[in-house]
C-alpha cells in the first residue's frame, strides 16, 4: 500500500490569525453549532484527507458503541474556522467539542469562562491522562490548570541534513553552534547553499529563534514572555540569539534569495533533496513531503537528522524541544450536562483508539500515546517515526510554536519582526524593543 503523508504545516501558518484554527463552518445537515437533537454532543472537525478520514471512523466506532451518547460531527476547511469559532464561542453556539491548538487562543477563552477546567476530571481518570505524552499538556495547561486533552499526533521541529552532501565534503552534522558556523563556510566553498529556508513563510525563520532562545537561556526565556512580563523580550539571553541569528545569516548561512522562498510550495524541501542546500530547520511533516517528491532521496537513505545544535555556556536542556506537542479538544462551557457527559466519554473511550493509532501510523505519523515503540517499529519508516516519538517523549521541555502560544496579536507582531530580523533590517535591540511594546496583548 503506497504510504501518504499529512501536513502539519498549517499548524504554524494558520496559527497567526487563531491558533485554534482547525475547523470551519459550511454546516450541512445541522441547524446549529450545538445543535445535538438526537442526544449527544457535537464535534466540528477538518476535512482533507487521511485526517477526516481517521476521525470519521473513530466517531463512527464510538458511535455504534454507544447509541445513548453520540457524537455529531459536521467537517469542515481551514480558514473560515478561523474566524467563525470564535464568532460561535462568543455567542454561545459553540460545538460540544472545541478543537483547537492550545497555547494563547486556549488562554483566552480559559479566562473568559468559556471552556471547562478538565484537571479534576484527569484526576479521576488517572488512565487517560497517564497513557498521552506528558510533554503534550504544557499547551493544554493555564495557570496550572487543564482546559483541553492532547489528541492526534506530534510533529517537533527536526534538523535534516543531505548525507550525501556531507559525505562529499567529508564532514558531520553539527553538533554545536560553532560547528554550524564553521560549516556555513565549507559548503559555501563548494557552491552549495548550507541551509534551506523558505524565509517568505516567516514562521520557517520563527523556528531557528525558538530553538536558540531555548538552547541559550532554557525554556524560563520564554516563559517570561508567554507570562507577559515586562521587557522579557530584551532578556540577555534572548538579545544574545538575536544576535547569533544575524551572525549566520551575515556568513551567508542561508541560501541566497531565501526572503523569496516560500514554505507552502515545499521549494525549501525540494532545496535539500536536490543537493542545492546541506541542511534545512523544519517540521517532522516534511520527512513526508520529501519521500513523496524526492525520488529517492529518502528511500536511498540520503537524509539524515539530528537534534538542533547545542550553545557554548548555554543553559538550555539540549533535549530540549519546540513544535507542535498535539491538536487539542476542550469542551464548551455553555454545552448542556448530557452533552458534556457524553464529550468526556468520547475522550476517555473515543480517541486515540488502537484503530486510530494504527491509522495514524499508516500515515507517517507520531500518535501522542505511550508505549508504542513496538507499532512504530514496524513501520516502513520506523527510524524517523521512532525518532520523533523518542525525542518528543524524552524532552525535559517541549516548547509549542511561538506564533499558536503568544496571542493573535502578538504572533502577527512577532512574524513581521523575525522577517525584518532576518533581513537584517532592525537590530537585535529594536526587535525586542518592538515585540516588549506586545507584551499583555
Amino acid at each position: 500500500m503506497e504510504k501518504k503523508f499529512t501536513s502539519r504545516r498549517s499548524f504554524l501558518s494558520l496559527a497567526v490569525l487563531a491558533p485554534v484554527a482547525a475547523y470551519t463552518l459550511t454546516a450541512c445537515g445541522t441547524s446549529g453549532p450545538g445543535d445535538t437533537s438526537a442526544g449527544g454532543a457535537s464535534i466540528w472537525a477538518l476535512s482533507g484527507q487521511p485526517d477526516e478520514g481517521i476521525r470519521q471512523d473513530t466517531i463512527d466506532a464510538f458511535n455504534e458503541a454507544n447509541s445513548d451518547a453520540q457524537i455529531k460531527p459536521t467537517f469542515f476547511q481551514n480558514d473560515a474556522y478561523k474566524t467563525k469559532i470564535k464568532t460561535a464561542i462568543g455567542a454561545g453556539q459553540a460545538p460540544t467539542i472545541i478543537y483547537g491548538w492550545g497555547g494563547g487562543t486556549l488562554r483566552t477563552y480559559a479566562e473568559a469562562g468559556q471552556v471547562d477546567d478538565l484537571t479534576g476530571w484527569f484526576d479521576e481518570n488517572p488512565d487517560v491522562k497517564d497513557r498521552l505524552l506528558e510533554s503534550t499538556f504544557g499547551a493544554a495547561t493555564v495557570d496550572g490548570k487543564i482546559y483541553a486533552i492532547p489528541t492526534q499526533t506530534v510533529t517537533p521541529i527536526i534538523f535534516y541534513y543531505n548525507k550525501e552532501l556531507f559525505d562529499q565534503a567529508g564532514a558531520e552534522p553539527p553538533a554545536t553552534w560553532d560547528d554550524l558556523m564553521a560549516l556555513t563556510k565549507t559548503f559555501n566553498d563548494m557552491g552549495v547553499a548550507p541551509l534551506s529556508l523558505g524565509g517568505q513563510s516567516r514562521w520557517t525563520s520563527m523556528m531557528w529563534l525558538e530553538y536558540l532562545y531555548d538552547r541559550v537561556g532554557g525554556p524560563e526565556v520564554f516563559t517570561a514572555i508567554y507570562n507577559g512580563e515586562p521587557d522579557s523580550w530584551s532578556q540577555p539571553a534572548a538579545l544574545q540569539a538575536n544576535t547569533m541569528i544575524q551572525d549566520l545569516v551575515k556568513a551567508d548561512g542561508f541560501i541566497k534569495g531565501f526572503t523569496s522562498i516560500t514554505a507552502d510550495s515545499n521549494a525549501d524541501q525540494a532545496l535539500l533533496y536536490t543537493n542545492k542546500a546541506a541542511m534545512m530547520l523544519h517540521g517532522g511533516w516534511t520527512y513526508g513531503g520529501m519521500k513523496n517528491d524526492g525520488a529517492g532521496f529518502v528511500e536511498d537513505g540520503k537524509l539524515g537528522w539530528v537534534n538542533f545544535p547545542t550553545v557554548e555556556g548555554g543553559t538550555g536542556d539540549p533535549a530540549n524541544t519546540v513544535g507542535n506537542p498535539a491538536g487539542y479538544q476542550s469542551i464548551s462551557s455553555k454545552a448542556s450536562d448530557s452533552e458534556k457527559e457524553a464529550a468526556r466519554k468520547f475522550f476517555k473511550e473515543g480517541l486515540l483508539t488502537d484503530t486510530e493509532i494504527d491509522a495514524y501510523i499508516e500515515t507517517g505519523s507520531v500518535p501522542i500515546v505511550t508505549g508504542i515503540e513496538d507499532k512504530l517499529a514496524q513501520s516502513a519508516d520506523k527510524d524517523f517515526l521512532s525518532y520523533q516519538y523518542e525525542m518528543t517523549k524524552n524532552a525535559p521541555n517541549f516548547q509549542q510554536s511561538w506564533d499558536q502560544a503568544l496571542s493573535p496579536t502578538a504572533a502577527e507582531a512577532l512574524l513581521s519582526n523575525i522577517d525584518q530580523l532576518f533581513l537584517l533590517a532592525i537590530t537585535p535591540e529594536q526587535f525586542a524593543s518592538n515585540m516588549n511594546a506586545t507584551l499583555g496583548t
